[in-house]
C-alpha cells in the first residue's frame, strides 16, 4: 500500500513548519525594526530586569507544566524549531560580523533595519525570546518529573539557557568606563566610551606613579620628503647595543657606543644620567661608498630634540622601542573609607567593591615621561549568573562523556 505523503501543516508539524515559523518570526522582526524607524531593544535596568526576567521564566515554566499534552505547544519545545532557531540567531550573528557595527553610521535602509546594530536589534530580539522559550519548555519536560537519567540534558540545557538569559538582561548594568587619573592627583570620575558627560563612582582612585618600560630602541631611515620611515620593520636593527650592524642599500652602519640612558654634557658628548631624565644615545660608524663617519645620535624625549644623522637626502634616525610594560601604583578608597593599595598592570585587572580596573592606557605623546594613566573600570553584576551557566554547561559536557565511557565498557 503506497504511503500517502504528509501535507503542508498536518500534524504532527516538523521541520518544514519549523523552518516557514522561523522565516516568518525573522520577516515580522525586520518589520516591526523598519516601523520603528531603526531604534533599538532597550533593556530595563536593574532591579527591572530580574523581574522580567522571573516572569518570562515563570511564564515559560507555568506553560510547560500545564499545557505539555498540547500538541503545538509539544511542537514549539521540540529539537526541529530549536534549530531553526539557532540557525537564525547564526545568520544574524553572520550580518553583525559581516556589517560594520557602526552605531554613528548615516541614516540609510541599513541603519533603518539596524543591521549596523543587529544585536540590539529587533530581529534578534525575537528569535532570541523564541529560542529560550523553545529551550525552557524542552528543560521543563525533563525537569519534572525528575529522573536522574535526564541529569546531562538537565545540566546542559539549564546553563546554556542561564547563561544566555542573564547575559543579555544583564547586559543593561555592565557599566564600562575609563577614568583619566594624573600623578599625585586622586579622581572619582569616569566616562563612558560615547558619552562626554562624567559618571560618579562610588570610589577614588589616587595615582602614586606611573611607570613605563620599553623595548630596545630601534633604529630605520627616514625619508624627510614623504615624512615616513622607508624602511619596514624586517629591515629594522631591533638589538641596540655595542657591536651590531647593519646595512641597507650600500649604507653601512655599526654601533661603537651604546648608552640606554644618557644626557648631553657640556661639550654636547652624551653622559650617563638617571634613567628617569635620560634618553638612549648611540654612537654610529657610517660606511657610505668606502667613505666613513661618526656620530651620536638618540630618540629624544619631551624635553630634548633627537639627534640623527644625515645620509644624503635621508637620515638615520633611532626610534623609542614599544612599550614593554605599564603600570600604575594606586590607592582606591571607597566612599565608607575602606581603601587598598594596588599595582595596575595590563591584563592583570584589581577587583575593588564589585568592579575590575583595568591598566587601559597612559599620554603616548609623552610616552614614559607620561604623568598621566588611563584605567577602564567595568562592573557587571550579572557576570556570576553567567559563569554558573557556563559552568553547568561544562558539567552536563563531562557527564556526557562519562556516560559514553561507560557504556562503551559495558559493550566491549
Amino acid at each position: 500500500m503506497e504511503a500517502v505523503p504528509r501535507q503542508w501543516f498536518q500534524s504532527p508539524w516538523n521541520f518544514r513548519e519549523a523552518i516557514i515559523f522561523t522565516v516568518l518570526a525573522l520577516l515580522a522582526g525586520f518589520v516591526l525594526q523598519y516601523a520603528v524607524s531603526g531604534a533599538g531593544i532597550v533593556i530595563p535596568e536593574w532591579p527591572f530586569n530580574v523581574m522580567l526576567l522571573a516572569l518570562f521564566a515563570a511564564v515559560v515554566f507555568g506553560l510547560g507544566i500545564a499545557f505539555r499534552k498540547n500538541p503545538a505547544l509539544s511542537w514549539f519545545g521540540d529539537i526541529p524549531l530549536g534549530l531553526c532557531l539557532i540557525l537564525a540567531l547564526a545568520a544574524l550573528s553572520l550580518i553583525g560580523g559581516i556589517v560594520p557595527q557602526d552605531p554613528s553610521a548615516q541614516q540609510s535602509m541599513l541603519t533603518r533595519l539596524r543591521l549596523n546594530q543587529i544585536f540590539s536589534g529587533w530581529p534578534f530580539a525575537v528569535i532570541i525570546i523564541l529560542f529560550l522559550a523553545n529551550l525552557g519548555l524542552a528543560l521543563v519536560w525533563k525537569l519534572i518529573p525528575f529522573s536522574m537519567k535526564n541529569l546531562q540534558f538537565i545540566l546542559f540545557h539549564a546553563g546554556f539557557w542561564i547563561a544566555l538569559s542573564c547575559g543579555i538582561f544583564g547586559s543593561s548594568d555592565l557599566q564600562r568606563l575609563v577614568i583619566f587619573i594624573e600623578e599625585g592627583k586622586a579622581n572619582h570620575l569616569g566616562y563612558r566610551m560615547d558619552s562626554d558627560t562624567p559618571v560618579s563612582l562610588p570610589f577614588s582612585v589616587f595615582l602614586h606613579d606611573f611607570s613605563l618600560e620599553e623595548y630596545s630602541p630601534q633604529l630605520f631611515l627616514y625619508d624627510p620628503s614623504s615624512d615616513r620611515l622607508i624602511m619596514d620593520r624586517s629591515q629594522a636593527v631591533l638589538d641596540m647595543r655595542k657591536g651590531t650592524s647593519a646595512s641597507w642599500k650600500g649604507v653601512d652602519v655599526l654601533v661603537l657606543e651604546y648608552l640606554p640612558s644618557a644626557l648631553p654634557g657640556h661639550d654636547g658628548t652624551p653622559l650617563p644620567a638617571d634613567r628617569s631624565k635620560g634618553i638612549p644615545f648611540a654612537k654610529v660608524r657610517i660606511t657610505i661608498h668606502g667613505k666613513q663617519q661618526e656620530t651620536w645620535i638618540s630618540t629624544g624625549s619631551p624635553f630634548l630634540r633627537p639627534d640623527d644623522a644625515q645620509l644624503g637626502s635621508l637620515y638615520l634616525v633611532m626610534v623609542p622601542g614599544t612599550p614593554k610594560l605599564f603600570r600604575s601604583a594606586v590607592t582606591l578608597q571607597d566612599n565608607t573609607g575602606r581603601t587598598e593599595m594596588a599595582n595596575l598592570q595590563v591584563n592583570k585587572p584589581v577587583g575593588f567593591g564589585g568592579w575590575k580596573l583595568y591598566q587601559m592606557g597612559y599620554d603616548e605623546k609623552n610616552g614614559r615621561w607620561s604623568r598621566l594613566s588611563i584605567i577602564e573600570a567595568i562592573r557587571d553584576p550579572w557576570l556570576p549568573a553567567v559563569y554558573v551557566g557556563f559552568f553547568m554547561l561544562m558539567a552536563g559536557n563531562i557527564l556526557f562523556f562519562w556516560n559514553g565511557i561507560k557504556r562503551t565498557e559495558v559493550t566491549s
